[in-house]
């Protein structure tokens, strides 16, 4: 198969629901448009170029004057009902320079040339080819059917590799079937977090999680996944040896393939911490990701644990119904504030999504551009800075000035919270987060925030390092996940026999692009070690450049006939060094702060160190001379007579 370029499906357009809508436009999406649809280089320049966003805003009136939103609207309207009665697109698919042009015209300030090419691919404006490889070459078994695993299983699909899905859930969904308690949510805009080949027509900028669920369940049915998929099969064990892995499922089965993918995430254990008495607590306690369907906190005293991701979002959601609620906090958070947080996508706006050529495109490119490279700049540490305590050089102390502004403002006539919600670390050290509520819950008369460690949970509630015991009905454990032991606890066995966690010990991870370890032949990661984005943006992106180079490696190795790949240990050391080196010059191993993206030695295990575009150029194409290479029997080693993966005729053993 081979490159079908983005072609906008023409449809009878209403010119007053056009016109309606087109009042809620946001206008730097609607003037890139507007020059693709017609040509006019006049809306390349001022005054039709918007002004930047500052952060993350959507900055839909794109700082123009009335009168030129007027006009801009209007030559829209024009020029998208001519396209509906069949005028042609005067610029269908632009790359390279032009691409970089009207992107700089998109986003208000000049974006370099090298996002071209990768902006170019997402938006379906470049080819892609869709290798296939030859029947009955290789077969592959992935681990779990998250983000990841659902991606692995629709690109295998594609390249004509036969495969199954292990997942130890009765759904698809991974992270977002297992965390559904109150508030969950992305914290990264809803179009952005969609895989770039599956628009949705979101209802909320910020999706909440049964509305990424339900996206992930429609992309498992668009794709018929769950036929490939064995739900209620957690996978205990892999082994390599004699050209293939052998696959143990906690039920008892083994299962054989050339290949494994593994698709486990890395926010997918939950940490429990150490604390004496977790076992004699009377009420309900538990882990944020194991929340009781039927729990009713109304009138209940609350103690939450951890002031984290999953925290900030329970708390607002919770606070409300509660008689009070205590929340021990280990560290404060630098929050962001959103504008567009909690709005529904207006439906003048989800109009124009679905009716105007190009514009959902255009609107997820503004989206990636200011989410994602743009505030890595500021989170490289300046030798020169002045005030390393605070800041790692002046744009992130600029940041630290916005954010603090927010917080006070948030937290006026509060003195005694403002003192408590203050990070003294620089702005980024930890993961960002938005403030979805936060603030105000912690204005509120029935919540309080203690600063203070948690020493002990009693029978009745739980004591803090002040020796009082908080009463409690409920005890929310939102301490995170166990971030470092990747692949854990499903036990890897490489060629010479070595479990992978003996590798790498307990909590060091390390991969070649966070996808290929050496000694372990033809086992491939995703969301590996190194690859959970801190500066911002989608992992969906990162995703998609994993599952790419992947597929395109196994592909390559159908044609030639190789049996098995095995990254060289130079070439992951050499990687491996350099993600190291990169992460020392970065804000994550700021000596002011503990972080999940660092390991106990103070090593980044989790975060990406390169900017997307960066990490897109680095896996877009495999390169076999950082490999060893096994040849194959060429036979189809290893197959069975019998049609391999299928329900009901399942190549396995049972021991």
């Amino acid at each position: 198969m081979g490159f079908v370029p983005f072609a906008p499906e023409r449809a009878p357009i209403d010119r007053a629901a056009l016109t309606a809508a087109l009042e809620g436009a946001n206008l730097p999406s609607l003037v890139a448009v507007l020059y693709q649809l017609t040509g006019d280089r006049r809306w390349l320049a001022d005054p039709y170029r918007p002004t930047r966003s500052r952060g993350m805003e959507d900055n839909d009136p794109g700082g123009f004057p009335p009168e030129i939103r007027a006009e801009i609207r209007a030559a829209a309207a024009d020029a998208v009902c001519a396209w509906a009665a069949g005028a042609p697109v005067a610029v269908p698919s632009p790359t390279g320079a032009d691409l970089a042009e009207i992107m700089s015209l998109a986003v208000g300030e000049d974006v370099p040339l090298e996002y071209a090419d990768m902006t170019a691919e997402d938006m379906g404006f470049a080819p892609v080819e869709v290798r296939r490889a030859p029947p009955g070459a290789l077969r592959a078994i992935v681990i779990g059917a998250g983000v990841s695993g659902m991606l692995a299983a629709i690109r295998l699909a594609e390249a004509g590799i036969e495969h199954v899905v292990l997942e130890k859930n009765a759904d698809v969904g991974g992270t977002w079937l297992e965390n559904a308690y109150p508030g969950a949510g992305v914290d990264t805009p809803s179009h952005l977090y969609s895989y770039s080949f599956a628009p949705r027509d979101w209802t909320t900028h910020f999706g909440k999680r049964d509305e990424v669920w339900e996206y992930l369940r429609a992309v498992a049915d668009r794709h018929d996944l769950r036929e490939r998929i064995r739900f209620g099969t957690e996978v205990v064990s892999a082994t390599w040896a004699d050209g293939c892995w052998t696959v143990r499922t906690a039920g008892g089965e083994e299962l054989t393939a050339e290949v494994v993918i593994t698709a486990t995430g890395q926010l997918n254990r939950p940490r429990i911490p150490p604390v004496p008495g977790l076992d004699r607590f009377r009420g309900p306690l538990f882990h944020t990701a194991e929340w009781p369907a039927d729990l009713d906190l109304t009138g209940k005293r609350v103690v939450v644990i951890g002031t984290g991701a999953s925290a900030m979002q329970v708390v607002p959601a919770v606070a409300e119904r509660v008689a009070h609620l205590t929340v021990f906090q280990r560290s404060p958070q630098w929050v962001a504030p959103n504008e567009v947080y909690f709005s529904p996508v207006a439906e003048g706006a989800r109009y124009l999504i679905e009716h105007v050529p190009y514009y959902r495109l255009w609107y997820r490119t503004r989206l990636a551009w200011n989410t994602n490279d743009r505030v890595h700049p500021g989170l490289q540490k300046d030798p020169a800075w002045q005030h390393p305590d605070r800041s790692v050089n002046a744009l992130n102390d600029g940041h630290r000035r916005v954010f603090t502004r927010y917080l006070e403002a948030e937290l006026a006539g509060r003195p005694d919270l403002v003192a408590k919600a203050l990070p003294d670390y620089p702005p980024f050290g930890k993961r960002m987060l938005l403030d979805n509520g936060w603030f105000a819950a912690l204005r509120r008369e029935n919540v309080t925030l203690l600063t203070e460690a948690v020493t002990e949970v009693t029978e009745t509630g739980v004591r803090g390092a002040d020796g009082a015991e908080v009463e409690a009905d409920v005890v929310i454990l939102a301490t995170g996940f166990h971030t470092h032991r990747v692949l854990w606890p499903i036990e890897v066995r490489g060629r010479s026999g070595r479990r992978i966690d003996e590798v790498w010990g307990p909590e060091d991870a390390h991969a070649h692009l966070g996808i290929t370890v050496p000694d372990f032949p033809n086992l491939f990661l995703t969301c590996g070690p190194g690859t959970v984005l801190g500066h911002g943006g989608s992992y969906i992106t990162i995703a998609e450049c994993q599952v790419r180079y992947i597929v395109d490696l196994l592909v390559t190795m159908a044609e030639q006939g190789i049996g098995a790949v095995e990254v060289r240990p130079e070439v992951e050391a050499d990687y491996v060094r350099r993600h190291d080196e990169a992460h020392e010059a970065m804000i994550w191993t700021h000596p002011g702060m503990r972080n999940w993206y660092r390991n106990a030695a103070g090593r980044v295990v989790s975060a990406l160190p390169w900017r997307i575009v960066d990490y897109w150029r680095m896996t877009r194409e495999p390169d076999l001379r950082d490999y060893r290479i096994d040849p194959g029997n060429g036979d189809g080693a290893g197959y069975s007579a019998e049609p391999a993966f299928q329900s009901a005729q399942l190549s396995s053993q049972s021991p």
